[in-house]
Formats: structure tokens, C-alpha cells, sequence
């Protein structure tokens, strides 16, 4: 068995560099322009909560990983990590989520405050939890998008700096949200309806799209262009990383520790979200087996009682065990793609990231 690494490196480095794209964000000219609190406050709250601000740190190690210098990319790295924040606002709202990061969720955030500050209760509260978080994510989508264009002012190419701000408009923004409804849709979806194949697909569009362009970002604005094969190949490796990091997700979301996850465990069970590992449970099941399984997926009134149940069998039937073995794979073939990036300690440091996304227990 192979040892798990020592993560400690790879954790300071992530750390060392949300640091600073924290600093820029709190700097920004941008943001001095939100108004009023509420929205400011808003736009701000997620991203001082202390996440772990992956994507932003392998765009920055991504660039180094090919010789560039780290600072130059710190306005694409401070973009990305707006651009996933507002992502995660609008996602709480899908998935009628009250925690995130063991904390309230910015639309049930702003619903106390709405009651609070404006003396709002009941229905009136609630609706303007909702607004606050949708207006505070279609800021912050606008905010990454300016903070892109702060690149040229560091010297990278304007042209280079358009085609990274067209990509994020177009190609990222229809890719992920397709996956976001094609996730809602999924989880009505009879197991005859879907395979493999689609579910991985909505993975990939939900979280590898994002990182794909986080390296592929950081490693164009290293090199000063789009056409080093070290470009495509953190790319390409980034990628995978994200898909594995989603599956990673699912199985933690069923199996992981809440205190540590800070949300609830099982929330996907009684929202009948097509993950990989209820899907395979579903396909190798018998009969009874799967009369249990549908009579709790996607039930929102399921006890904790029935939840449990429905993870104990998804582990007798090896789905969990399944989805493991998966995003071991999706990693492996990462790894293979940095073979054409020089050694170097930040292509290491890729690397123990490649590692940890499958690892991680948060």
C-alpha cells in the first residue's frame, strides 16, 4: 500500500498564496464602488470565511510551473477565486443549502440580517435573503471579469488577456452552467435514463471546466502565450484533477465527517442527486435493495435513521468502494499529462495537489 504523503507543503503553499489574493481583493478599487452594506458585505462574506482557495493557488503554482513569475497572474488568480465564489452563492440557492463552511449560508445570512437590520420577519425575511445572494453573485461575477483586465496592467498582453476573459465568459460560464441544471435534472432521472458516461460529464462541467481554466490561465500567463505544450498539459491535467475532486466531493458528501465538512452529511441522499456512487448502487442492486434505495433518495423529510440505511448499503454494494477506484484513475491519467513540464518545485507541489484533491476529508 502506497503511503499517504505529507500534505504540509502543499498546504502552506496554498495558504502562503490565498494571502495574497485575499490582500488584492480587499484592496480593490472595484469593490470600494459596492453599495449599499448589505451588498458589499455580501459580495465580501464567503471569501473572508477562509476557504482554502484552491483554484487560486494552482493558477499561481501553474504559472510558476513554467518559469513565470507568480505575482504578474495574482489579478487572474484574485478572478478565479471571485468567479467560484459566486458560483457557490447560487449553488446554496439550488440546493436549498442553510450551511456552508459550518457557517449560515449568504442567503440564510442575509435573511437574519434582513430581520435584523430591517425588521423584516417570516416570508418577507427569507425572499430577502434570496435577492441579497442572487444580486451578491451577479457582482461578484462582473468583479472577476474586471479583475482579469487588471492582467494588462501588470504587462501581460492585451490580446492574451481578452482570449482568458472570453474563455471565462463563454466557454466556462455555458459549461458550467449546463452542468449545474443537468445536476437539478439528474436528480428526477431514472437509472435508465442516465449512465456513467452523462454523470461524469455533468462532474466534469460542474468543477473540471473551472479548474481546467485556472491552469490553463495561470500556465498561459506564465509562458506569455497560449501555445507552449506545457499550456495544454496543465491544462489538460487540471482537468482531470477537477473531476476527481467532484467525485472526491459526492463520496465525502455521503460518507465524511460533518463537523469537518461543515454541512450536512447525506443532503445529497434527500436531495436523489445522481452521483456516481448512488447511481452504481442503483444499477448492481436486486429488487428490494433498490425499492429501498428510491424510497429515500431524494425524499426531503428522510430521517437520519433512513439516510444511514441508505449509505450502509451503498457500501455493501461496493458503489462507494466504485467511486473511489474511479477518482484514483481520473488522477493517474492527470499525472501523466505533466510529463512534458520541467521538474521544478512548483510542477512537485501540482503534484501533491493532484494527490491531496482525492485525499482530502473537507
Amino acid at each position: 500500500m502506497t503511503a499517504t504523503p505529507s500534505f504540509e507543503p502543499l498546504l502552506a503553499a496554498v495558504a502562503q498564496r490565498r494571502t495574497q489574493v485575499i490582500a488584492y481583493l480587499e484592496d480593490s478599487a472595484i469593490a470600494r464602488r459596492f453599495e449599499p452594506d448589505h451588498i458589499r458585505d455580501a459580495a465580501y462574506s464567503y471569501i473572508r470565511q477562509g476557504g482554502k482557495s484552491l483554484r487560486p493557488a494552482v493558477l499561481m503554482l501553474s504559472c510558476g510551473a513554467v518559469g513565470g513569475e507568480e505575482t504578474v497572474a495574482i489579478p487572474a488568480a484574485a478572478a478565479v477565486e471571485v468567479y467560484h465564489t459566486w458560483t457557490l452563492v447560487h449553488d446554496d440557492i439550488i440546493d436549498r443549502d442553510d450551511k456552508r463552511r459550518g457557517a449560515p449560508t449568504l442567503h440564510r445570512e442575509y435573511a437574519a440580517r434582513g430581520a435584523r437590520d430591517l425588521g423584516w420577519s417570516g416570508a418577507e425575511a427569507d425572499h430577502y435573503g434570496l435577492t441579497v445572494a442572487l444580486l451578491a453573485g451577479d457582482l461578484q461575477q462582473a468583479w472577476s471579469y474586471a479583475l482579469l483586465y487588471e492582467l494588462h496592467g501588470r504587462g501581460v498582453d492585451a490580446a492574451l488577456v481578452l482570449r482568458l476573459a472570453t474563455e471565462l465568459a463563454t466557454t466556462v460560464q455555458t459549461t458550467l452552467v449546463a452542468g449545474e441544471l443537468l445536476d437539478v435534472q439528474f436528480s428526477n432521472a431514472g437509472i435508465a435514463d442516465l449512465t456513467e458516461e452523462r454523470v461524469i460529464d455533468m462532474l466534469w462541467r460542474k468543477t473540471g471546466a473551472l479548474y481546467e481554466f485556472a491552469g490553463r490561465a495561470g500556465a498561459a500567463i506564465g509562458a506569455g502565450h497560449f501555445d507552449a505544450p506545457e499550456v495544454d498539459a496543465i491544462a489538460g491535467f487540471c482537468s482531470r484533477c477537477g473531476t476527481a475532486f467532484q467525485i472526491q466531493d459526492d463520496i465525502l458528501g455521503m460518507v465524511g465527517n460533518e463537523a469537518q465538512l461543515g454541512k450536512p452529511v447525506g443532503s445529497d441522499i434527500r436531495e436523489g442527486k445522481r452521483t456516481l456512487i448512488t447511481l452504481k448502487a442503483l444499477e448492481v442492486a436486486d429488487e428490494a435493495q433498490r425499492v429501498r434505495l428510491e424510497g429515500t433518495l431524494g425524499n426531503p423529510a428522510a430521517t437520519p435513521d433512513e439516510v444511514a440505511a441508505v449509505v450502509r448499503l451503498a457500501r455493501d454494494l461496493g458503489a462507494v468502494e466504485y467511486a473511489s477506484s474511479l477518482k484514483q484513475r481520473y488522477v493517474d491519467e492527470a499525472l501523466a499529462r505533466l510529463a512534458v513540464v520541467p521538474d521544478s518545485e512548483h510542477r512537485r507541489l501540482l503534484e501533491l495537489w493532484a494527490a491531496y484533491m482525492i485525499a482530502r476529508e473537507f
